[in-house]
């Protein structure tokens, strides 16, 4: 009874750091050194089976053991549903590819692909499946979750580089002259009250601050409509908050209150203006009013006005968006945009390490949609297009 004791205080102090191998081989080899009585003496100390005790004696004695890693003999243990159902994993592709994608006829629309549904619908054929197993299957078979990626900028007109190489050289030759050139463009809309922001800001723990469940318009404080000029030689920004609606006077205004407190004050000897702007919205290349406006604002200032829009489908690569308005984002992220006065002083006080400095200020205006432009006023607009691509790049003189 003393070895059976000794043997019970050595499996005590072992059992926690034995895992299914070494426990069998542990108690395989104190079977042999105890003698006679061995494999019971063992049995009664540990509660392990006599042919569990007789595989660990007979892995112990053998001319060739098993790898360190391994645990189980190759093959040991439960056989994978896959491998005892050959045919689940070809239903279960069926399922997640069907031959027309999106149709309503197909067995499982874009919309159903949850590993639960999934699991679901494998039942009902007779798989016993979980919707555990189904991810598990899922990333055998290459599948992750992924979401959209943004890749296709659609059709490409086959100037766009030569349009881009031109403004490039344009921008180059206007800075080195000493003459003013920005990057123009409106931000995208916000609404305005205590709603969600995209986004995280530090916050005391477990106190996030509460917005609205829904994003609908509050008609009493309106929505947000900011709309910057970013000096490309200066990294210096201006944007108007408007709040009615982005037209092209709305546009124009605003560069006309950049030049009046920073352009003009930057530049006192600026003979000629550049602005690189979209192809598309308040500034378009085919907005007659956004010409009509620009031919005011030269008449006003006394500057030749040189527009050059990107091409169609390239608006990312405009400077001002990852310049200024990318900046902004980060600065107020995660913080509701609670009323106009909010929203400009988050604005003015965005900073960056290369030294961007903003101002802003709320441009409380009104102005309607729909202004017509007529042959009589665009006649009146000294235009002279570029030879390159004059539809995309022109000269607006004063008088």
């Amino acid at each position: 009874m003393t070895q059976e004791r000794t043997l019970d205080g050595k499996y005590e102090v072992l059992q926690a750091a034995l895992n299914e191998r070494t426990r069998r081989l542990w108690a395989g080899t104190e079977a042999v050194a105890y003698g006679r009585g061995g494999i019971a003496a063992v049995m009664r100390v540990t509660g392990m089976s006599r042919n569990t005790i007789v595989r660990g004696i007979a892995e112990a004695a053998a001319a060739h053991p098993l790898d360190v890693a391994r645990i189980r003999a190759p093959g040991g243990g439960r056989k994978a549903k896959a491998m005892l159902d050959p045919g689940l994993k070809q239903a279960l592709e069926r399922r997640v590819e069907p031959v027309s994608r999106g149709d309503p006829e197909s067995p499982l629309r874009w919309t159903c692909k949850s590993t639960r549904r999934l699991a679901r619908d494998l039942a009902a054929e007779g798989y016993q499946v979980s919707h555990r197993l189904v991810a598990d299957l899922l990333h055998e078979l290459g599948y992750r979750l992924q979401a959209n990626r943004k890749t296709r900028e659609g059709s490409s007109h086959p100037d766009r580089n030569a349009q881009f190489e031109y403004i490039n050289r344009v921008v180059s030759q206007a800075m080195a002259g000493g003459q003013p050139a920005v990057s123009v463009d409106t931000k995208k809309k916000e609404l305005v009250g205590d709603f969600k922001n995209g986004g995280r800001e530090w916050r005391p723990k477990g106190a996030p601050e509460e917005v609205r469940v829904h994003d609908f318009l509050d008609k009493q404080l309106g929505k947000a409509i900011p709309y910057g000029v970013y000096d490309l030689a200066r990294n210096a920004g201006w944007v108007s908050v408007g709040v009615d609606h982005d037209t092209a006077t709305f546009a124009v205004n605003t560069i006309r209150r950049w030049w009046r407190t920073m352009g003009r004050p930057g530049y006192p000897r600026a003979r000629s203006l550049l602005i690189v702007a979209d192809s598309g919205g308040s500034n378009g290349s085919r907005v007659r009013l956004w010409k009509w406006e620009l031919h005011q604002l030269a008449c006003q200032t006394g500057l030749a006005i040189h527009v050059c829009h990107l091409p169609p489908g390239t608006s990312k690569w405009n400077k001002i968006e990852h310049r200024l308005f990318s900046f902004i984002s980060q600065n107020w992220r995660g913080r509701p945009l609670l009323t106009h006065a909010t929203i400009v002083n988050l604005i003015a006080h965005t900073r960056t390490t290369s030294g961007l400095k903003v101002r802003c200020e709320l441009d409380a205006k009104r102005y309607p949609r729909k202004v017509k432009v007529t042959n009589a006023q665009m006649e009146q607009i000294h235009l002279r297009p570029d030879a390159f691509h004059g539809e995309w790049n022109y000269l607006i003189r004063p008088g």
